[in-house]
Parts: C-alpha cells; sequence; structure tokens
C-alpha cells in the first residue's frame, strides 16, 4: 500500500521574489529539491488552488498544499554498519552518531554513510523522505539524532521543528575565554564565494543560538548551546561570528593556540583535534504518536572529555 504525503503552509513574506521551488525547499527542509521540482512539474503542489511551475516567482501569503505519494530514493543502498541506537519503537529511532560519519550519501560518499546503515536496519525508511532524518549533523559532529520510521511520525517531526518544539543541547569547546553566557541572533546563508561555507549575511535565513558558560579554562571555554533554529553550520558560524570558533574548527577556526608553559600531554592533544568541538548531547520532543515528552542524553564521547580533561589539568596547575 502507497503512503500519501500532505503537507499545506502559507508562504512566509520573506519569501517574496524567490523561485517557487526554493521558497518550497525553505519551508519543506525535509525534502529536497529536486522532489519538490518534480512533484511541481507532475501537479502534486498546488499554489492558491491553481497549478504552478518551479520557476514560477512567489509574493508571499500564498497557500500551498502539496498532495504527493511516497516515492523510494533512488541510489541509496543498505549496508551492515555499525549503529549506536539510544531509542526505538515503530515510529522513531534516536541514533548517536559518532564524529567522522557522513548522514547522507552525496558526492564523494556513496556509501558507509548513516543513512545506508538506517536502511540495513530499517528497510522501510526507504520510502521517507530523507530515510527519515528530519535534522542533520554535520561529518564531524557527534551526537543525538532522530529518523522518522513513518509518515506519520515524520509530518509531526517536521512540525515540532517548524515549531521550535524539538530541544537541542550541544556541548562544545571554544577557544578564548568568554565572560558569560548569552544569545546569538544573526541570519545565516551560504557564503557568496566560498559555496563550501556559511556565513553570517542580513539578507540571510534568521538563527537564534543561546549558549551558557559551564568551565572557562587559561584560553578555552566549556558551554552548552541551545539551538531555536537548525541552519546548516549554524553553531559553527555564530560563534566564530563572535570571536570565540570551536576548537578544532577546520573550516571557521582560528589558527592553533596552545597555552604557555602547557604540558606535553596537552599540547599534543591540541595539535591533534582535527574536528569541530561539538557533541549533541541532549535531544528533547513530544512523541509524534505517543504525544509524551521524551528526552535524551549522549554521553560526551572520548575524544572532548579527554580533552576537558587536560584542559581542567592545565587550569588547576596554573592557578
Amino acid at each position: 500500500m502507497r503512503e500519501t504525503i500532505e503537507l499545506s503552509i502559507t508562504l512566509p513574506s520573506e519569501l517574496a521574489g524567490k523561485r517557487l521551488d526554493q521558497a518550497l525547499a525553505q519551508v519543506f527542509p525535509a525534502y529536497s529539491r529536486s522532489r519538490l521540482q518534480q512533484w511541481i512539474k507532475h501537479g502534486q503542489v498546488k499554489v492558491n488552488d491553481a497549478l504552478a511551475r518551479p520557476r514560477d516567482t512567489v509574493q508571499g501569503g500564498e497557500w500551498i498544499v502539496v498532495i504527493a505519494e511516497a516515492e523510494a530514493e533512488t541510489g541509496w543502498k543498505s549496508q551492515p554498519l555499525p549503529l549506536e541506537i539510544i531509542y526505538e519503537d515503530e515510529a522513531i529511532i534516536v541514533v548517536n552518531k559518532p564524529a567522522g560519519l557522513v548522514v547522507h550519501p552525496a558526492a564523494g560518499n556513496r556509501d558507509g554513510t548513516l543513512v545506508n546503515a538506517l536502511l540495513h536496519h530499517a528497510p522501510e525508511l526507504e520510502r521517507i523522505p530523507r530515510a527519515g532524518i528530519v535534522h542533520r549533523l554535520d561529518k564531524d559532529t557527534s551526537g543525538l539524532l532522530v529518523v522518522a520510521r513513518n509518515l506519520v511520525a515524520h509530518h509531526g517531526l517536521i512540525q515540532q521543528l517548524q515549531a521550535r518544539r524539538i530541544t537541542r543541547e550541544y556541548q562544545a569547546i571554544t577557544v578564548g575565554v568568554m565572560t558569560s553566557g548569552g544569545r546569538i541572533e544573526a541570519p545565516i546563508q551560504r557564503h557568496p564565494v566560498n559555496r563550501k561555507r556559511m556565513a553570517v549575511i542580513s539578507t540571510g535565513k534568521p538563527a537564534l543560538t543561546h549558549y551558557r558558560v559551564v568551565s572557562r579554562f587559561r584560553i578555552h571555554t566549556h558551554i552548552l548551546c541551545r539551538l531555536e533554529t537548525g541552519r546548516t553550520h549554524q553553531i559553527r558560524v555564530h560563534l566564530a561570528h563572535i570571536g570565540y570558533p570551536l576548537l578544532g574548527d577546520p573550516t571557521y577556526g582560528k589558527r592553533l593556540h596552545i597555552p604557555r608553559e602547557s604540558s606535553e600531554e596537552l599540547s599534543t592533544a591540541l595539535r591533534h583535534f582535527k574536528r569541530q568541538a561539538l557533541h549533541a548531547a541532549r535531544l528533547g520532543l513530544v512523541h509524534p504518536e505517543k504525544k509524551q515528552a521524551m528526552n535524551w542524553e549522549a554521553p560526551l564521547p572520548e575524544d572532548m572529555a579527554t580533552m576537558l580533561a587536560l584542559l581542567e589539568q592545565d587550569r588547576q596547575h596554573h592557578i
């Protein structure tokens, strides 16, 4: 039996001037732009009860209705890869992703990804958009991800994300000593020159990150971050924007900083920490079918836990 995807929304005014397919990709981020284009071309998308073309310009305020059949993702294969499952039932799977694991197959990473592992564990994900993953983590960010196992759960999780009702809390280590916590509200979009980077730009999508200090070290800070929006590279871009980039961040970080008179152990650890020190430590949501509030936590991975212990030893030694 085929499942039907049903979506509806009034387009926000800030999308005025964009192509229809671009606008839909923003309001329905769980679906690829190519999939949305197909639906528009096949008459499965109506704008104010009329058919439209992908290139048509929107004005904002249009009523969008999508009724389409779920289709299997093409070219994604299942692979028997390790998965650290924190929780699962008939509707959702919560996974603790290790650093270094790519989430979705793409050019250069056609297999060996989290999606390949999930498709082997739960073959029904083949018919869920993006294999049920409604929010993603960068390759070198570790931590918790929720996966929808059916369309009802998928739609429910998307609604919670859009309403900012899913709690996503991260642990991070920054370069620089923060004096206090705060909030960063700065719009983000793709860098106009380097397309692999994101940047704070006035015309970008709204983005809001809250942060608080856990521990201060000599030239680093251990913080907790909570996302209200989920822009690509949001925490990394926001912290770099205010002058406190993540330790080890190869894209947005500073040159290597080692505290004066550090131990050889700490100096070596800092030199060899080659990924952004960011871990999705806590995830909270309302179960899309049971309607119960649920929370999960994932302990710090070994590399970050070791780094924090060395930084604390260094702080104590230089008091």
